[in-house]
């Protein structure tokens, strides 16, 4: 995990959005009071995930690195956990340092790059890391934009061959738990009564995951629901509705400089109260 993004400035955690229309909602803009019309989405797409099954086996993955450039930065440690969805139990459980020659991201993981380099079997464990991707039928990583990254560079092992789920943008949490659209790894922990006792170690922010996990009773189709593909959109909004899609859990000026944006499926795309531009095809 990336040492900074469990705090509120780089996460932008936002409000989850409560009003939820359908797809012929329109939306007044307030500039030139003409309603928006949304455009009509394929109900058979959206809805096409219902016959996909949920994964069996999960790695839950996080990465503590010296910063936050894979192309300058480096990876200090690695914490996985092996978990069996149906009997919500973990199966296995990993955490290692890599030594690296300096840590500029000390004061957050409080890792010194000297401990990193005292003797241990990194590289057997990274053998047994691979052996745990091949178990599992998906990677899950809590912002695993960030997480991927750092895979496929040495020393770490090329994983792209496993789907990635986040839990911070692609699962919709229950609205009863009152987390906001994208929230930080604590915060998800504290919904679902997991104690939290320590912050920025590999291995114990995948263990605030695997016990959010065994706490939920509809696990299998959350699972399913944030394993949907998703596209890049835009939010079609005026400037006064902006409060419409901080709500929705969209971020200002990134990945769209300019813009409202998020990463949608179609069946999340039905459940926006104003339209969207789709922004790439992939």
């Amino acid at each position: 995990m990336t040492p900074f993004k469990t705090g509120q400035s780089v996460e932008r955690q936002l409000d989850l959005l409560e009003g939820l229309g359908n797809s012929s909602l329109t939306v007044t803009n307030r500039k030139d009071s003409s309603p928006v019309k949304k455009e009509p989405v394929d109900m058979t797409l959206a809805s096409s995930s219902a016959d996909s099954p949920s994964p069996k086996s999960l790695l839950i993955v996080d990465t503590e690195t010296t910063g936050l450039n894979p192309e300058f930065d480096e990876c200090i440690e690695i914490g996985a956990i092996l978990f069996h969805v149906n009997s919500r139990s973990i199966l296995a459980q990993q955490s290692f340092l890599l030594p690296v020659s300096s840590n500029g991201a000390e004061s957050i993981n409080r890792i010194p790059a000297e401990v990193s380099r005292l003797g241990q079997p990194w590289k057997e464990g990274l053998q047994y890391f691979e052996q745990l991707v091949l178990a599992a039928d998906v990677l899950v990583a809590h912002n695993a934009a960030f997480d991927r990254r750092w895979f496929g560079r040495e020393p770490l092992p090329d994983i792209s061959m496993k789907p990635w789920l986040c839990t911070m943008d692609d699962i919709a949490w229950p609205s009863e738990r009152q987390l906001r659209a994208r929230p930080s790894v604590r915060d998800l922990a504290l919904a679902y009564e997991v104690p939290v006792w320590s912050a920025h170690r590999a291995l114990t922010d995948c263990i605030y995951i695997a016990e959010v996990f065994r706490r939920c009773e509809d696990l299998e189709n959350l699972l399913k629901y944030g394993l949907e593909p998703r596209r890049l959109m835009r939010a079609k909004i005026s400037y006064e509705q902006r409060y419409l899609a901080k709500q929705a859990g969209f971020t200002w000026n990134d990945p769209i400089p300019g813009a409202w944006a998020k990463k949608l499926s179609k069946r999340e795309e039905l459940l926006l109260s104003f339209p969207v531009v789709l922004m790439e095809s992939k």
